[in-house]
């Protein structure tokens, strides 16, 4: 196995593979090696234990986690680094190499428990949480880079003007900390923001269908500025608030009492 955590070993390995990053699939390769052991660190895989790596691209990640023992399985959407990924196979062949769209990818052909490690295209980045979390029991943590912005969005508290429906969403499903920052200058070609690293230990959701308040979340949040009286019909004390203004365990709190009356009720006039 040959690193290519340097701007000139990537630059060589892509010349060699007649490739290049691609804007459209939100391409942007790690080229500090001090990064990569950093993210492999919060990842802490066990010899033996089996880590879903999410777009490996040239596989800088894919190799520090092989060095350490650990089984990857590899889904590449690229064919020309799906191919290229063969060239880490260990002798006792620990790496599997899926050429295929995250998004399609059937999970129940997985056995967990795994831990999950990307780095996340922008452009795709919800609907990957979303399809991580509605899996969450093959998973036992996961370990996204994500721009800097989204991180601070996923792990907001309440009362603050980055947390969204979709702070609450992750936050039924897993405990977040960010684990490692990203400077632009980490990548080839350097993105405009910087990025970070987050890490989701997952957990069961405090709903044994969560569904119906991820709606209410959801249905808030898009008048964000409007009293909750208003975008759910709320009654009482609560009736004044705005979404932002409650933490996970008010909303629960809120939906026990007055969700899924209002929750049909809206359905109904819908």
């Amino acid at each position: 196995m040959s690193s290519i955590t340097s701007p000139t070993a990537l630059h060589a390995f892509l010349e060699s593979l007649g490739a290049k990053p691609l804007k459209a699939l939100s391409q942007n390769f790690l080229i500090d090696a001090n990064i990569v052991r950093k993210i492999a660190d919060s990842v802490s895989p066990d010899a033996g234990e089996t880590i879903l790596e999410i777009g490996p691209g040239p596989g800088a990640l894919t190799e520090e986690f092989l060095k350490r023992g650990a089984r990857v399985i590899a889904i590449e959407k690229d064919p020309k680094f799906a191919l290229a990924l063969e060239r880490l196979q260990t002798p006792d062949g620990r790496l599997t190499v899926h050429h295929a769209d995250i998004l399609e990818f059937d999970f129940s052909a997985l056995r967990g428990p795994l831990k999950v490690a990307a780095n996340l295209p922008y452009h795709i980045t919800t609907p990957i949480l979303e399809k991580l979390c509605e899996n969450h029991t093959l998973f036992s943590s996961a370990h996204l880079m994500v721009q800097k912005e989204v991180a601070e969005r996923m792990i907001a508290k309440c009362g603050s003007k980055e947390i969204s429906s979709l702070t609450l969403f992750l936050e039924l499903y897993a405990k977040l900390t960010i684990a490692v920052s990203v400077s632009p200058h980490c990548f080839f070609p350097p993105p405009k923001v910087a990025s970070s690293v987050v890490s989701l230990e997952f957990q069961k959701p405090p709903l044994s269908d969560p569904k119906p308040l991820i709606a209410w979340f959801r249905k808030a949040y898009q008048q964000r500025r409007k009293m909750l009286r208003s975008t759910l019909g709320i009654k009482g004390s609560a009736a004044t608030l705005r979404p932002e203004d409650l933490s996970l365990s008010d909303w629960l709190v809120l939906f026990s009492e007055q969700g899924p009356p209002l929750l049909l009720q809206s359905e109904k006039n819908g």
